[in-house]
């Protein structure tokens, strides 16, 4: 009997514990499918992406990752920084995810800033330093030492010969008064000595004005002979970039032969774009380098700026002045120019640490404690990789430099998940 009930007892422990253990075993099971059922999965680059199991995004292919959950503590404290910047949130992240990220922080600084203005320019004569070759009568050219446009030539170099009546004409009165006073000079009348020297006096003039040389007059004196044709000297040193004559071409007054261009002083035309006008001052420096000729540089300076813009291209006209005296600068030739700008002494920040999202502009800012704070600002100008900061940042702050997208897909996730 005794045996009987002590293997009923057995029976029935054994049946209890097994339903205890079947109970825990089910009860396990359930909190981690509550668990499993709990993670889910975003892609980095498209933050909508949202799945309750691993897989690849269906937009760009990446691999899901799993959304870590925020510590509860950080989450529920009180005095947890806030995003100024809509659509954004705070987000945490941890060393460990930051160094896997590549993640690194820069610091708001005082700095000086240059702006630098890089354009194009084309290559054109010194309007200064052009001459237009003229006549001053009418006649024929007898003979072009200057026959080739592109030619060098010199101050004092002869360029044509020509043939004019009115010259032969000028050229006989003069004589006719040089003899007319040598005949008075012995004379006792004051009132014809001093006739005879205007006489003289007039005529030489009057050769002057019409381009006849010293030289030439000079031999008038000496052989009291007209000369059948009257050489023109080049008036300074350049290069021909002009010629409309050959010889045996009829002259007429004022008719221009040809232009010569002093080319040891170029300019460039520069179109300047809108956004780069207030940076544009008359008598700033600048660079200038040819596109297949990098290694060489020519320095000059801005002498003009337009007061009014193309309306076909929105730009402004401005004009460089470029020393040339090596002549390796044509006109014609583009060329790149730089010119730079000083801002001054200004709040600074990286330009890499700047989101445009086209409404907004803002920053990353490091609250401390593993907190990165979207923060909306304002910037200025542009200058050496570093913009200026306006409103939103103070001095010695600490923003994220790189890694910013993946940190930008991180907070707006978040931001759509809170929403």
């Amino acid at each position: 009997m005794k045996t009987r009930m002590a293997i009923i007892a057995t029976v029935v422990f054994l049946s209890v514990g097994w339903a205890a253990l079947m109970a825990g075993c089910g009860k396990g099971e359930g909190e981690q499918g509550q668990e499993a059922t709990a993670v889910q999965y975003h892609c980095p680059m498209h933050p909508t992406v949202v799945s309750d199991t691993p897989g690849d995004c269906p937009i760009c292919g990446m691999k899901l990752v799993p959304i870590e959950e925020a510590d509860d503590d950080a989450t529920t404290s009180s005095d947890q920084p806030a995003s100024t910047v809509p659509g954004q949130a705070v987000v945490s992240i941890t060393p460990k995810s930051r160094q896997t990220m590549g993640l690194e922080l820069g610091t708001v600084e005082r700095r000086v800033l240059a702006r630098e203005v890089h354009t194009s320019a084309r290559i054109v004569a010194d309007e200064t330093r052009l001459h237009h070759v003229t006549v001053k009568v009418d006649g024929w050219v007898n003979e072009l030492y200057a026959s080739i446009t592109g030619q060098a030539v010199k101050h004092g170099e002869p360029l044509l010969t020509i043939y004019s009546p009115d010259l032969l004409s000028a050229q006989q009165e003069y004589i006719t008064a040089l003899k007319t006073l040598e005949k008075v000079s012995a004379s006792s009348d004051a009132d014809a000595r001093q006739g005879a020297a205007d006489l003289v006096t007039a005529a030489h003039r009057r050769l002057e004005l019409w381009d006849v040389s010293e030289e030439q007059i000079a031999r008038l004196d000496r052989t009291r002979e007209v000369e059948k044709y009257v050489t023109l000297y080049s008036p300074m040193s350049g290069v021909i970039i002009e010629r409309n004559i050959s010889a045996g071409h009829n002259l007429m007054a004022g008719e221009v032969l040809m232009t010569i261009a002093d080319l040891t002083r170029v300019w460039g035309d520069a179109d300047i774009y809108q956004s780069d006008l207030p940076y544009i001052k008359v008598g700033m420096p600048l660079q200038m380098s040819l596109p297949y000729w990098r290694n060489k540089t020519f320095k000059g300076t801005v002498i003009f700026v337009s007061p009014t813009l193309d309306p076909a291209t929105r730009t402004l006209h401005a004009r460089l002045e470029i020393p040339n005296p090596e002549l390796l600068l044509r006109p014609g030739m583009y060329g790149d120019a730089s010119l730079s700008y000083s801002l001054g002494e200004k709040l600074g920040i990286p330009a890499e640490a700047i989101m445009f999202s086209g409404e907004h502009t803002y920053a990353f800012k490091d609250g401390g404690d593993g907190h990165l704070i979207p923060t909306r600002i304002q910037v200025g100008a542009r200058g050496d990789g570093w913009y200026e900061v306006i409103d939103g940042l103070k001095e010695g702050d600490r923003i994220v430099v790189s890694a910013n997208f993946l940190v930008d897909s991180e907070s707006s996730l978040k931001a759509a998940l809170e929403a």
